[in-house]
Protein backbone atom coordinates (compact mmCIF):
# COMPACT_ATOMS: atom_id res chain seq x y z
CA UNK A 1 0.00 0.00 0.00
CA UNK A 2 2.80 2.34 0.88
CA UNK A 3 4.82 1.95 -2.65
CA UNK A 4 1.19 2.00 -4.15
CA UNK A 5 0.70 5.54 -2.53
CA UNK A 6 4.30 6.73 -3.43
CA UNK A 7 3.65 5.70 -7.05
CA UNK A 8 0.58 7.78 -7.00
CA UNK A 9 2.13 10.79 -4.95
CA UNK A 10 4.87 10.66 -7.44
CA UNK A 11 2.50 11.62 -9.89
CA UNK A 12 -0.01 13.57 -8.51
CA UNK A 13 -0.36 15.14 -5.31
CA UNK A 14 -2.64 13.01 -3.14
CA UNK A 15 -1.24 12.74 -0.23
CA UNK A 16 -0.07 16.54 -0.39
CA UNK A 17 -3.78 17.75 -1.41
CA UNK A 18 -4.87 14.99 1.22
CA UNK A 19 -2.82 16.98 4.01
CA UNK A 20 -3.79 20.34 2.93
CA UNK A 21 -7.37 20.33 2.93
CA UNK A 22 -8.52 17.22 5.39
CA UNK A 23 -5.48 16.10 7.52
CA UNK A 24 -3.57 19.53 8.50
CA UNK A 25 -5.93 21.81 7.86
CA UNK A 26 -6.51 23.96 10.92
CA UNK A 27 -10.05 24.32 11.88
CA UNK A 28 -11.13 26.55 14.58
CA UNK A 29 -11.83 24.93 17.57
CA UNK A 30 -15.21 26.42 18.77
CA UNK A 31 -17.38 25.07 15.60
CA UNK A 32 -20.82 24.68 16.91
CA UNK A 33 -24.14 23.75 15.29
CA UNK A 34 -24.44 25.92 12.60
CA UNK A 35 -21.13 24.49 11.18
CA UNK A 36 -23.06 21.15 10.01
CA UNK A 37 -24.54 22.72 6.86
CA UNK A 38 -21.57 23.23 4.85
CA UNK A 39 -20.48 19.20 4.55
CA UNK A 40 -24.56 18.54 4.67
CA UNK A 41 -24.44 20.56 1.42
CA UNK A 42 -21.70 18.52 0.13
CA UNK A 43 -23.76 15.30 1.04
CA UNK A 44 -27.02 16.75 -0.72
CA UNK A 45 -25.60 17.74 -4.07
CA UNK A 46 -23.55 14.31 -4.22
CA UNK A 47 -27.32 12.46 -3.67
CA UNK A 48 -28.47 14.70 -6.72
CA UNK A 49 -25.88 13.62 -8.67
CA UNK A 50 -26.38 10.29 -8.13
CA UNK A 51 -29.95 10.26 -8.12
CA UNK A 52 -30.26 11.93 -11.21
CA UNK A 53 -28.07 10.35 -12.90
CA UNK A 54 -30.23 6.70 -12.41
CA UNK A 55 -33.19 8.71 -13.07
CA UNK A 56 -31.73 9.93 -16.60
CA UNK A 57 -31.63 6.34 -17.65
CA UNK A 58 -35.20 6.34 -18.12
CA UNK A 59 -36.47 9.62 -18.30
CA UNK A 60 -38.40 10.95 -22.16
CA UNK A 61 -37.74 14.39 -22.15
CA UNK A 62 -40.25 14.99 -24.86
CA UNK A 63 -43.75 16.92 -24.37
CA UNK A 64 -45.62 13.05 -25.28
CA UNK A 65 -43.58 10.93 -22.61
CA UNK A 66 -42.02 13.29 -20.07
CA UNK A 67 -44.99 12.19 -17.82
CA UNK A 68 -45.98 8.84 -18.76
CA UNK A 69 -41.86 8.05 -17.92
CA UNK A 70 -41.93 9.88 -14.33
CA UNK A 71 -44.76 7.25 -13.92
CA UNK A 72 -43.01 4.53 -15.60
CA UNK A 73 -40.18 5.49 -13.09
CA UNK A 74 -42.46 5.10 -9.85
CA UNK A 75 -44.22 1.89 -11.12
CA UNK A 76 -42.36 0.01 -13.07
CA UNK A 77 -38.62 0.46 -12.61
CA UNK A 78 -37.23 -1.52 -9.57
CA UNK A 79 -36.20 0.92 -6.22
CA UNK A 80 -37.43 3.66 -8.80
CA UNK A 81 -39.74 5.52 -6.55
CA UNK A 82 -37.14 5.32 -4.06
CA UNK A 83 -34.37 7.24 -6.35
CA UNK A 84 -37.57 10.00 -7.64
CA UNK A 85 -38.58 10.58 -4.16
CA UNK A 86 -34.76 11.02 -2.86
CA UNK A 87 -34.10 13.28 -6.16
CA UNK A 88 -37.36 15.56 -5.41
CA UNK A 89 -37.07 15.25 -1.33
CA UNK A 90 -32.92 16.39 -1.92
CA UNK A 91 -33.64 19.30 -3.91
CA UNK A 92 -36.11 20.69 -1.06
CA UNK A 93 -33.26 19.44 1.51
CA UNK A 94 -30.38 21.34 -0.23
CA UNK A 95 -32.42 24.71 0.01
CA UNK A 96 -33.11 24.21 3.81
CA UNK A 97 -29.02 23.33 4.04
CA UNK A 98 -28.38 25.77 1.89
CA UNK A 99 -30.44 28.87 3.75
CA UNK A 100 -29.21 27.64 6.89
CA UNK A 101 -25.57 28.04 5.82
CA UNK A 102 -25.95 31.57 4.88
CA UNK A 103 -27.97 32.08 7.96
CA UNK A 104 -25.06 31.55 9.63
CA UNK A 105 -22.64 33.39 6.97
CA UNK A 106 -24.49 36.17 8.03
CA UNK A 107 -24.88 35.84 12.39
CA UNK A 108 -21.34 35.23 12.00
CA UNK A 109 -19.96 37.79 9.83
CA UNK A 110 -18.32 34.86 7.26
CA UNK A 111 -18.97 37.53 3.98
CA UNK A 112 -16.41 40.35 5.67
CA UNK A 113 -12.71 40.88 4.45
CA UNK A 114 -10.54 38.57 3.85
CA UNK A 115 -13.46 36.16 2.79
CA UNK A 116 -15.45 38.26 -0.01
CA UNK A 117 -14.62 36.41 -2.87
CA UNK A 118 -15.79 32.93 -0.89
CA UNK A 119 -19.29 35.01 -0.31
CA UNK A 120 -19.08 35.69 -3.95
CA UNK A 121 -18.43 32.15 -4.73
CA UNK A 122 -21.26 30.48 -2.09
CA UNK A 123 -24.01 33.57 -4.05
CA UNK A 124 -22.96 31.80 -7.57
CA UNK A 125 -23.98 28.22 -6.01
CA UNK A 126 -26.99 29.64 -4.83
CA UNK A 127 -28.14 31.33 -8.28
CA UNK A 128 -26.88 28.13 -10.19
CA UNK A 129 -29.12 26.32 -7.80
CA UNK A 130 -32.04 28.49 -8.07
CA UNK A 131 -31.62 27.74 -12.10
CA UNK A 132 -30.97 23.99 -11.86
CA UNK A 133 -34.21 23.50 -9.35
CA UNK A 134 -36.18 25.37 -11.85
CA UNK A 135 -35.18 23.71 -14.57
CA UNK A 136 -35.43 20.37 -12.73
CA UNK A 137 -39.28 21.06 -11.68
CA UNK A 138 -39.99 21.32 -15.39
CA UNK A 139 -39.12 17.99 -16.67
CA UNK A 140 -41.86 16.17 -14.79
CA UNK A 141 -44.49 18.10 -17.31
CA UNK A 142 -47.33 18.10 -14.79
CA UNK A 143 -49.43 20.81 -14.68
CA UNK A 144 -47.71 23.06 -11.85
CA UNK A 145 -44.49 22.05 -14.09
CA UNK A 146 -46.41 23.85 -17.13
CA UNK A 147 -48.09 26.63 -16.05
CA UNK A 148 -44.97 27.33 -13.39
CA UNK A 149 -42.62 27.33 -16.70
CA UNK A 150 -45.35 29.81 -18.50
CA UNK A 151 -45.86 32.13 -15.90
CA UNK A 152 -41.74 32.44 -14.91
CA UNK A 153 -40.36 32.53 -18.37
CA UNK A 154 -43.18 35.33 -18.98
CA UNK A 155 -41.58 37.66 -16.66
CA UNK A 156 -38.48 38.11 -19.09
CA UNK A 157 -41.17 39.70 -21.38
CA UNK A 158 -41.06 42.67 -19.32
CA UNK A 159 -37.70 43.83 -19.85
CA UNK A 160 -37.68 46.62 -22.19
CA UNK A 161 -36.78 46.17 -25.90
CA UNK A 162 -35.55 43.01 -25.57
CA UNK A 163 -37.96 40.93 -23.59
CA UNK A 164 -40.15 39.78 -26.58
CA UNK A 165 -36.92 38.15 -28.21
CA UNK A 166 -35.46 37.18 -24.85
CA UNK A 167 -38.99 34.98 -23.84
CA UNK A 168 -38.95 33.35 -27.30
CA UNK A 169 -35.04 32.15 -27.18
CA UNK A 170 -35.75 30.71 -23.66
CA UNK A 171 -38.74 28.69 -24.61
CA UNK A 172 -37.26 28.14 -27.87
CA UNK A 173 -40.54 27.93 -29.01
CA UNK A 174 -44.09 30.74 -29.21
CA UNK A 175 -45.56 28.87 -26.44
CA UNK A 176 -44.01 26.20 -23.16
CA UNK A 177 -43.71 23.09 -25.51
CA UNK A 178 -41.37 20.03 -26.21
CA UNK A 179 -38.75 22.42 -27.21
CA UNK A 180 -38.71 24.19 -24.02
CA UNK A 181 -38.68 20.80 -22.05
CA UNK A 182 -35.99 19.55 -24.52
CA UNK A 183 -33.61 22.82 -23.63
CA UNK A 184 -34.25 22.51 -20.09
CA UNK A 185 -33.76 18.92 -19.52
CA UNK A 186 -29.77 19.48 -21.11
CA UNK A 187 -29.30 22.62 -18.92
CA UNK A 188 -30.34 20.60 -16.14
CA UNK A 189 -27.97 17.49 -16.55
CA UNK A 190 -25.50 18.59 -18.45
CA UNK A 191 -24.61 22.46 -18.55
CA UNK A 192 -25.71 23.71 -15.13
CA UNK A 193 -24.38 20.16 -12.89
CA UNK A 194 -20.68 21.19 -14.08
CA UNK A 195 -20.96 24.73 -14.13
CA UNK A 196 -22.53 23.72 -10.17
CA UNK A 197 -19.49 21.35 -9.07
CA UNK A 198 -16.94 23.83 -10.43
CA UNK A 199 -18.18 26.84 -7.98
CA UNK A 200 -18.16 24.32 -5.37
CA UNK A 201 -14.01 23.32 -5.96
CA UNK A 202 -13.39 27.30 -6.20
CA UNK A 203 -15.41 28.04 -2.72
CA UNK A 204 -13.59 25.06 -1.26
CA UNK A 205 -10.78 26.24 -2.34
CA UNK A 206 -11.21 29.61 -1.48
CA UNK A 207 -12.42 28.44 2.04
CA UNK A 208 -8.95 26.64 2.65
CA UNK A 209 -7.05 29.45 1.08
CA UNK A 210 -8.17 32.09 3.74
CA UNK A 211 -9.20 29.55 6.47
CA UNK A 212 -12.75 29.11 7.74
CA UNK A 213 -14.46 31.58 10.05
CA UNK A 214 -15.66 30.70 13.47
CA UNK A 215 -18.58 32.20 16.12
CA UNK A 216 -16.10 34.46 17.43
CA UNK A 217 -15.27 36.26 14.37
CA UNK A 218 -11.19 35.77 14.81
CA UNK A 219 -8.58 35.20 12.83
CA UNK A 220 -6.84 32.21 14.54
CA UNK A 221 -3.96 32.62 11.46
CA UNK A 222 -3.06 35.39 13.72
CA UNK A 223 -1.98 33.67 16.99
CA UNK A 224 0.36 30.81 16.14
CA UNK A 225 3.02 28.44 18.12
CA UNK A 226 6.19 27.93 17.74
CA UNK A 227 5.90 25.64 14.92
CA UNK A 228 3.86 27.79 13.07
CA UNK A 229 0.09 26.11 14.02
CA UNK A 230 -2.73 28.23 14.88
CA UNK A 231 -2.83 28.07 19.22
CA UNK A 232 -6.50 28.11 18.46
CA UNK A 233 -7.09 25.50 15.64
CA UNK A 234 -7.33 21.68 15.71
CA UNK A 235 -6.95 19.22 12.91
CA UNK A 236 -10.19 19.54 10.66
CA UNK A 237 -9.54 15.49 10.48
CA UNK A 238 -10.29 13.35 12.72
CA UNK A 239 -11.95 16.03 14.94
CA UNK A 240 -14.46 17.47 12.69
CA UNK A 241 -14.76 14.55 10.01
CA UNK A 242 -15.93 12.86 13.42
CA UNK A 243 -18.07 15.45 14.22
CA UNK A 244 -19.86 15.87 10.52
CA UNK A 245 -20.48 12.24 10.54
CA UNK A 246 -23.03 12.77 14.02
CA UNK A 247 -24.69 15.86 11.96
CA UNK A 248 -25.28 13.36 8.66
CA UNK A 249 -26.73 10.69 11.06
CA UNK A 250 -29.32 13.65 12.39
CA UNK A 251 -29.86 14.95 9.26
CA UNK A 252 -30.51 11.26 7.61
CA UNK A 253 -33.20 11.09 10.10
CA UNK A 254 -35.25 13.78 8.99
CA UNK A 255 -34.49 13.15 5.36
CA UNK A 256 -35.77 9.47 5.28
CA UNK A 257 -38.44 10.04 7.09
CA UNK A 258 -39.71 12.50 4.45
CA UNK A 259 -38.90 9.66 1.83
CA UNK A 260 -40.86 7.40 3.32
CA UNK A 261 -43.52 8.52 5.33
CA UNK A 262 -43.98 12.27 3.47
CA UNK A 263 -42.41 12.57 0.18
CA UNK A 264 -44.71 15.36 -0.96
CA UNK A 265 -43.73 17.11 1.97
CA UNK A 266 -47.71 18.03 2.54
CA UNK A 267 -47.67 19.20 -1.16
CA UNK A 268 -45.28 21.74 -0.88
CA UNK A 269 -42.45 19.02 -2.12
CA UNK A 270 -44.02 17.65 -4.95
CA UNK A 271 -47.81 20.01 -5.21
CA UNK A 272 -50.50 18.02 -5.99
CA UNK A 273 -51.28 19.43 -9.65
CA UNK A 274 -47.99 17.97 -10.59
CA UNK A 275 -49.61 14.73 -10.57
CA UNK A 276 -51.89 15.55 -13.66
CA UNK A 277 -49.90 15.45 -16.71
CA UNK A 278 -49.75 19.16 -18.08
CA UNK A 279 -52.72 20.50 -19.90
CA UNK A 280 -52.67 24.21 -22.01
CA UNK A 281 -56.38 23.93 -22.21
CA UNK A 282 -56.31 23.91 -18.15
CA UNK A 283 -54.89 26.56 -16.17
CA UNK A 284 -54.41 25.60 -11.89
CA UNK A 285 -56.72 27.26 -9.18
CA UNK A 286 -53.30 28.62 -8.12
CA UNK A 287 -50.00 28.98 -9.85
CA UNK A 288 -46.55 29.24 -7.17
CA UNK A 289 -43.65 28.05 -7.76
CA UNK A 290 -41.72 25.62 -4.93
CA UNK A 291 -41.49 26.85 -1.41
CA UNK A 292 -38.41 27.57 -2.19
CA UNK A 293 -38.40 30.59 -4.52
CA UNK A 294 -41.36 31.79 -2.82
CA UNK A 295 -40.04 34.70 -0.69
CA UNK A 296 -38.83 36.26 -4.03
CA UNK A 297 -41.84 35.44 -5.78
CA UNK A 298 -43.71 37.10 -3.09
CA UNK A 299 -41.76 40.52 -3.48
CA UNK A 300 -42.24 40.25 -7.17
CA UNK A 301 -46.35 39.95 -6.47
CA UNK A 302 -45.95 43.09 -4.07
CA UNK A 303 -44.49 45.55 -6.74
CA UNK A 304 -48.52 46.49 -9.11
CA UNK A 305 -45.89 47.07 -11.96
CA UNK A 306 -45.16 44.19 -13.71
CA UNK A 307 -41.44 45.90 -14.76
CA UNK A 308 -41.32 47.25 -11.29
CA UNK A 309 -41.66 43.51 -9.53
CA UNK A 310 -39.46 41.53 -11.99
CA UNK A 311 -36.49 44.36 -11.08
CA UNK A 312 -37.49 44.28 -7.29
CA UNK A 313 -36.83 40.52 -7.41
CA UNK A 314 -33.67 40.70 -9.76
CA UNK A 315 -32.64 43.09 -6.88
CA UNK A 316 -32.99 41.48 -3.91
CA UNK A 317 -30.96 38.45 -4.96
CA UNK A 318 -28.09 40.64 -6.35
CA UNK A 319 -28.02 42.52 -3.29
CA UNK A 320 -26.82 39.54 -1.63
CA UNK A 321 -23.64 39.62 -3.68
CA UNK A 322 -22.47 43.21 -2.77
CA UNK A 323 -23.20 42.39 1.01
CA UNK A 324 -19.11 42.02 1.95
CA UNK A 325 -19.32 45.97 1.21
CA UNK A 326 -22.40 46.77 2.49
CA UNK A 327 -21.25 45.65 6.58
CA UNK A 328 -18.36 48.32 7.21
CA UNK A 329 -18.08 47.25 10.63
CA UNK A 330 -14.73 45.44 11.57
CA UNK A 331 -15.83 43.33 14.02
CA UNK A 332 -17.40 40.07 12.53
CA UNK A 333 -19.89 37.92 14.65
CA UNK A 334 -23.04 39.18 16.10
CA UNK A 335 -22.00 38.04 19.69
CA UNK A 336 -19.92 41.25 19.57
CA UNK A 337 -21.96 43.91 17.93
CA UNK A 338 -24.78 46.33 18.40
CA UNK A 339 -28.46 45.17 19.82
CA UNK A 340 -29.07 47.29 16.30
CA UNK A 341 -27.54 44.83 14.14
CA UNK A 342 -29.13 42.01 16.37
CA UNK A 343 -32.49 43.42 15.60
CA UNK A 344 -31.67 44.06 12.54
CA UNK A 345 -30.42 40.72 11.54
CA UNK A 346 -33.70 39.23 13.54
CA UNK A 347 -36.64 41.43 11.42
CA UNK A 348 -34.52 40.86 8.09
CA UNK A 349 -35.08 36.52 8.86
CA UNK A 350 -38.79 37.75 10.20
CA UNK A 351 -39.87 39.15 6.80
CA UNK A 352 -37.80 36.64 4.70
CA UNK A 353 -40.18 34.03 6.18
CA UNK A 354 -43.27 35.72 6.24
CA UNK A 355 -42.76 36.45 2.15
CA UNK A 356 -41.85 32.58 1.78
CA UNK A 357 -45.49 31.93 3.09
CA UNK A 358 -47.16 34.68 1.20
CA UNK A 359 -45.82 33.47 -1.77
CA UNK A 360 -47.37 30.31 -1.22
CA UNK A 361 -50.90 31.52 -0.60
CA UNK A 362 -52.99 33.06 -2.97
CA UNK A 363 -52.65 36.77 -3.31
CA UNK A 364 -55.20 39.02 -1.76
CA UNK A 365 -55.65 42.55 -1.02
CA UNK A 366 -54.35 42.33 2.65
CA UNK A 367 -51.44 39.81 1.87
CA UNK A 368 -50.16 42.04 -0.67
CA UNK A 369 -50.12 45.17 2.03
CA UNK A 370 -48.01 42.57 4.34
CA UNK A 371 -45.99 41.47 1.32
CA UNK A 372 -45.10 45.60 0.45
CA UNK A 373 -44.08 45.83 4.25
CA UNK A 374 -42.03 43.01 4.49
CA UNK A 375 -40.20 44.02 1.32
CA UNK A 376 -39.16 47.11 2.71
CA UNK A 377 -37.82 45.38 5.68
CA UNK A 378 -36.42 42.57 3.49
CA UNK A 379 -34.34 46.18 1.67
CA UNK A 380 -33.98 48.08 4.89
CA UNK A 381 -31.83 45.23 6.13
CA UNK A 382 -28.98 46.13 3.66
CA UNK A 383 -29.63 49.72 3.36
CA UNK A 384 -29.61 50.32 7.45
CA UNK A 385 -26.33 48.21 7.55
CA UNK A 386 -24.72 50.68 5.01
CA UNK A 387 -25.55 53.42 7.82
CA UNK A 388 -24.81 51.79 10.88
CA UNK A 389 -22.02 49.37 10.64
CA UNK A 390 -19.08 51.89 9.68
CA UNK A 391 -19.58 53.65 13.41
CA UNK A 392 -21.38 50.48 15.21
CA UNK A 393 -20.72 50.62 19.03
CA UNK A 394 -18.97 47.09 19.42
CA UNK A 395 -18.15 44.80 22.17
CA UNK A 396 -14.21 44.27 22.69
CA UNK A 397 -13.41 40.88 21.07
CA UNK A 398 -11.44 38.50 23.30
CA UNK A 399 -8.01 37.15 22.06
CA UNK A 400 -8.77 33.69 22.21
CA UNK A 401 -11.41 32.06 20.75
CA UNK A 402 -14.05 31.01 23.63
CA UNK A 403 -16.27 28.28 23.64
Amino acid sequence: MKALISWIDDRIPMTKTWEKHISKYPAPKNFNFWYFFGSLAMLVLVNQLLTGIWLTMHYNPTAEGAFASVEYIMRDVPWGWLLRYMHSTGASAFFVVVYLHMYRGLIYGSYQKPRELLWLFGMLIFLVLMAEAFMGYILPWGQMSYWGAQVIISLFGAIPVIGDDLTLWIRGDYVVSGATLNRFFALHVVALPLVLVMLVFLHIIALHEVGSNNPDGIEIKKNKDANGWPKDGIPFHPYYSVKDIVGVVGFLFFFCFVIFFMPDGGGYFLEKPNFEIANPLKTPEHIAPVWYFTPFYAILRAIPDKLGGVIMMGLSILVLFILPWLDRCKVKSWRYRSMLHRINIAQFIVCFIILGVLGVLPPTEGRTLLAQITTFGYFAFFVLLWFYSKNEATKPLPERLTK
